[in-house]
Parts: C-alpha cells; structure tokens; sequence
C-alpha cells in the first residue's frame, strides 16, 4: 500500500471543538473561516485567518474551533520528504530541550 494524497481537508462548525494529535509533521492551513488553535507544550493560543498558515510537530496535541456565524475549512498538508526529515529533526532537538528545561519531568 502506497499513500496517495499529502493532504487532508477538514470542516469545523462554530462553536465545535476538534481534539486530534498530530502523527506527522504537517502544515496547517485555514480557509473558509477563521480558527481558534490550542497546542499542547505552548502557552500560546492562535487565532488564525483564512489564509494564515502554521507548521505542526509530530505529537503534538491540537484543540482547533471555529467562531462566528461561518464554518472554517482547515487543510493539513504533508511537506516533502526532504522537509519531513528536517521538521522531525526539530521536533526531537525541542524535545530534548523543553525535557532539561522541565527537569526531565514530561507535561502529561
């Protein structure tokens, strides 16, 4: 079996709350209306624009909503495998640097 699309098109309603964990580094991108984006490991939150884009680490947790009287259509879209390799690479380095910061404790 071979993977035949390298995107994935989703559609929030507003008001709805869409958990999901990241499995591959994948770039988000917002259509339709705008979202609300809660990361795990990030005391920031992103309130994204039809258009904006945002680079997501493998593991990573995802709480994605939709506001206003529209619904909002995110695509996730796998990069290239040159670009796989160098977004997992970062991924590992930020591991390892948030567990000395953490102390070797990980944030459940």
């Amino acid at each position: 079996m071979r993977e035949i699309s390298s995107s994935i098109a989703l559609e929030i309603r507003s008001g709805e709350t869409l958990p999901m964990k990241v499995a591959r580094s994948t770039k988000l991108v917002v259509h339709g209306g705008a979202v609300w984006v809660t990361r795990s490991d990030d005391t920031e939150d992103y309130w994204l624009q039809p258009g904006n884009t945002l680079r997501l680490r493998r593991g990573e947790r995802l709480w994605l909503s939709a506001e206003g009287g529209t619904f909002a259509k995110v695509v996730f879209t796998v990069p290239t495998r040159c670009d796989q390799r160098a977004l997992n690479w970062f991924a590992r380095v930020g591991e390892r640097l948030a567990l000395r910061v953490r102390g070797g404790w990980r944030t459940v």
